[in-house]
C-alpha cells in the first residue's frame, strides 16, 4: 500500500559565529532546506537537506530544483526512488518519512543524544585551538578534532607540539587534513605521531589522522595505513554510499567517517553497516537539530567501537531553538 504525504519545504541560511577554515577554504554561511511531510492521519515528519557540494554531495541549487519540481502530494515510491546523485535529498526525505513513522517512537530505541563525553569537539584551525579547547573541556568534551593542512606544515607541527602538551591527560585528539596533505607531508605527520607515541609518555591519545590525502589517492592512503601505527580514517573518500562501498571493496578496513547528512539513504546505510560491521565514526555536516536527531539515531544504532561522534559543533552557531521555532511556524 502506498501512502500519500503533503509536502512542504523552506530554504534556510545560518551564519557561522566564526569562519570555519579547512583545506577546502573558508565557510561563512550554512545553507540548507527544511522539509515537512504530513500524512492523512495527521502525523508530521521533519527532514533536512544539508548538502556540501565540495565534499561530494549535490549542490544546494540542485536540491532546490528537485524540491521545486515535486508535486504537493508525494508518495513512498517517490521518496525511495530519489537518485543517488542527490544523496543529501535521499537523507532528508527518508529522515522525514521515518520521523513521521513509528521509527522514532519505539520505546526501546537507544537514546540518540549521548553525553558530551561521547562527542568530539571541533577546534578552530591554527593557534586559536590552544585557547578554545579549555572552553570545550569545561563543557564535558574529552575528544577533540583539530584541522591540519591549512597552513605551512612546519608552522602546524609547532602548534601541534604545544597542543599535545597543553591538553589534559586522557584526552583523545583527532587530526583532520581534509585531503590537504601531499604524500610526503602525510608521511611526516604519521611519523611524528608514531615517534611521539614511541619516545614520550604522552598524556593523551592521538586517535587518528583523518583523510590525509585527496580522494583520488586512495592507494596512497592504503599504503600509509600499513606503514604506520597511527590510524588513518577516510572521510571525503567515503562521502556517499557509493564511495563507501567502493573503498570497502578495494580493501579498506580502517575507520570510515560517515556524515549521515550527505551519505545518502539511511535504510541502505543501515544495511551496509550491519552487513560489513565497519569501524565507523559518525560526523556532522553542520546541520540543524532536525537532521542532527536523525543522524544521531543512526550513530546510536550503527556505531561498533564506541567512538565519540563528531557532532561537537554547537559553538560555531548561535543557539538555534528560537530560530528553528520561527522557521517551523512560518512553514
Amino acid at each position: 500500500m502506498t501512502n500519500d504525504y503533503r509536502f512542504e519545504f523552506r530554504p534556510y541560511q545560518r551564519r557561522f559565529l566564526r569562519s570555519l577554515t579547512t583545506n577546502h577554504g573558508n565557510w561563512n554561511i550554512r545553507e540548507g532546506i527544511i522539509l515537512r511531510l504530513n500524512d492523512e492521519s495527521g502525523k508530521v515528519g521533519w527532514g533536512e537537506i544539508a548538502p556540501i557540494s565540495w565534499f561530494g554531495s549535490e549542490t544546494l541549487e540542485q536540491a532546490l530544483d528537485f524540491c521545486r519540481q515535486l508535486p504537493r502530494e508525494i508518495t513512498d515510491e517517490i521518496i525511495f526512488s530519489i537518485p543517488d546523485e542527490l544523496p543529501a535529498c535521499q537523507f532528508g526525505f527518508e529522515s522525514a518519512w521515518e520521523w513521521g513513522s513509528e521509527f522514532f517512537s519505539m520505546p526501546n530505541a537507544p537514546c540518540p543524544i549521548p553525553h558530551a563525553q561521547s562527542f568530539s569537539g571541533l577546534l578552530p584551525a591554527g593557534k586559536a585551538a590552544l585557547n578554545q579547547w579549555e572552553t570545550l573541556w569545561q563543557k564535558g568534551y574529552r575528544t577533540f578534532k583539530w584541522k591540519i593542512g591549512v597552513d605551512a606544515i612546519a608552522h602546524e607541527l609547532k602548534i601541534f607540539e604545544l597542543l599535545i602538551h597543553t591538553l589534559p591527560a586522557f584526552t583523545k585528539l583527532r587530526l583532520d587534513a581534509n585531503g590537504g596533505l601531499s604524500y610526503e607531508e602525510a608521511n611526516l605527520w604519521l611519523w611524528t605521531c608514531d615517534n611521539l607515541k614511541a619516545n614520550e609518555e604522552l598524556p593523551l591519545e592521538i586517535e587518528f589522522i583523518e583523510q590525509p590525502l585527496p580522494v583520488e589517492q586512495f592507494q596512497g592512503m592504503l599504503e600509509l595505513s600499513m606503514n604506520y601505527e597511527t590510524v588513518i580514517a577516510l572521510d571525503e573518500s567515503v562521502a556517499t554510499l557509493g564511495q563507501l562501498a567502493a573503498c570497502h571493496q578495494q580493501g579498506w578496513r580502517g575507520i570510515f567517517v560517515i556524515k549521515p547528512g550527505i551519505v545518502g539513504s539511511p535504510s541502505r546505510l543501515r544495511k551496509f553497516c550491519q552487513q560489513h560491521k565497519i569501524d565507523a565514526v559518525f560526523s556532522s555536516v553542520f546541520e540543524t537539530a532536525i537532521a542532527r536527531q536523525a543522524a544521531l539515531q543512526l550513530a546510536a544504532e550503527l556505531s561498533q567501537n564506541n567512538r565519540a561522534v563528531g557532532f561537537g559543533i554547537d559553538h560555531f552557531f548561535e543557539q538555534e531553538d528560537t530560530w528553528l521555532q520561527s522557521l517551523w511556524n512560518n512553514l
